[in-house]
């Protein structure tokens, strides 16, 4: 068998649970990565190696668990956790141990998976990047806010981790660092236990190295077990290439990433692939997205701008500011025009399309760790709560991974992930199919 760190997580689960190899093995070989690698990456804020050998030690002498039996997980720092700090990217929270597990942790932990340890995220999960650095290449940043997980699925240290997403924080992480990316709907998963941002649009999901493994990382955290049975297509899909009123935005690298995704997807789609234009009614959803998360984090923040002002970065003291400015009024528009075009969106998936094709980021990840990129060909599809999942497709002018990003219908993420898998098994790189 392969090194244990390189198998996927469907492929160390299947192995597990046949009682191939053991969970106490599995943990070993990940911390041994981890050993090797971390002072480079830094993807990790702490690590819970004691508890994680003792739970892995009694599930080799048990029953099987669950759909994760026995796979280590690395947890984004976001997400509380009993046995292990929960610093939410902030020093306010330095050594701070909630008294219990967020809800998706809990059902992981209720799955068999074994919590290894907290990966690092921004501060509050928004736009001050963070220490941890691109596998690809250190001077490159891995994306944010969730940079940690992303950053430690792609570098072989655990084959899943938890993400969130509020503009792009699991879709561009996961096309910086080359790996599956999974935003599912909206809801999808509970965010109780998980330091809130934006109640509007917070969303849970993962980073693994296959469609696959993320299905059975949200089926897990979701409760919906039937995720993790993923169905092969049986009627041709209706795909098309969305390119939003930001296009302009894209790379070079991008563009051609879409091009191959063309390819790919005529290999299953029903037609042609050809070019969808959101209505106009569309155009302004990223400054909608932009100013609902700017006027519901100042609130969510607000404890921590009256009693610790000084432990806010400057960059997050001018967002939270820029909040304050945006009145009660405006809010409420933007909500009441939110829903408008979620039900415009969902009208426009039932009667035209099965799923958009999209860019992931603007292109390759940035040559800088004071910018975790930009997060505009993501804001709108968080806004509108619909399941998206980032696949690797090529590599840019540096040599970094470039991605594309696939979009269904609100609640379609059963949908999303058989089309997924079936446009993985079209890729021509035999590598990036893998990603099947």
């Amino acid at each position: 068998m392969q090194d244990l760190e390189s198998l996927s997580a469907s492929q160390a689960i299947r192995a597990l649970t046949r009682r191939e190899i053991k969970a106490t093995d599995l943990l070993l070989a990940c911390l041994d990565r981890i050993g090797q690698r971390e002072n480079t990456i830094r993807a990790w804020t702490s690590l819970g190696k004691e508890n994680a050998l003792m739970r892995a030690k009694e599930l080799d002498k048990g029953a099987i668990k669950g759909l994760l039996h026995g796979l280590p997980i690395g947890v984004k720092d976001l997400y509380e956790t009993y046995d292990l700090p929960t610093s939410y990217g902030s020093p306010i929270y330095t050594n701070h141990y909630p008294s219990t597990d967020a809800v998706s942790i809990a059902l992981i932990r209720q799955a068999g998976g074994i919590v290894l340890g907290k990966t690092a995220t921004t501060e509050f999960a928004n736009f001050k990047s963070g220490p941890t650095a691109n596998p690809h290449n250190p001077k490159h940043t891995p994306g944010g806010s969730s940079s940690g997980s992303a950053a430690a699925v792609a570098d072989w240290m655990v084959p899943l981790a938890t993400g969130s997403q509020t503009a792009g924080s699991i879709i561009r992480p996961a096309s910086f660092c080359g790996v599956v990316g999974y935003k599912p709907s909206l809801g999808k998963i509970s965010t109780a236990g998980v330091k809130s941002l934006s109640q509007a649009m917070d969303t849970m999901g993962c980073f693994a190295r296959t469609i696959g493994d993320v299905a059975l990382g949200v089926a897990a955290m979701s409760g919906d077990h039937e995720l993790a049975n993923i169905q092969d297509l049986h009627n041709k899909p209706r795909l098309a290439i969305c390119k939003t009123i930001n296009w302009a935005s894209a790379h070079t690298e991008t563009t051609a990433a879409l091009a191959l995704a063309r390819y790919a997807a005529e290999a299953i789609a029903k037609g042609s692939v050809g070019e969808f234009m959101l209505p106009k009614s569309f155009d302004e959803i990223t400054q909608i997205q932009s100013r609902i998360m700017s006027f519901e984090m100042s609130r969510s923040l607000a404890f921590e701008r009256i009693h610790f002002p000084k432990k806010l970065s400057a960059l997050l003291t001018k967002q939270l500011h820029s909040g304050d400015t945006i009145s009660y009024v405006q809010y409420e528009k933007d909500l009441l025009r939110t829903h408008e075009l979620r039900s415009q969106i969902a009208q426009i998936f039932r009667d035209e399309v099965d799923v958009f094709i999209a860019p992931s980021a603007i292109g390759e990840a940035p040559a800088s760790k004071e910018s975790t990129g930009d997060p505009i060909f993501c804001r709108g599809w968080t806004l509108l709560g619909l399941p998206c999942i980032n696949l690797n497709i090529t590599t840019g002018p540096l040599g970094l991974p470039v991605g594309i990003q696939l979009i269904a219908g609100p609640g379609k993420d059963h949908l999303l992930l058989s089309i997924a898998r079936a446009f993985a098994y079209s890729l021509p790189d035999p590598v990036t199919r893998d990603q099947a």
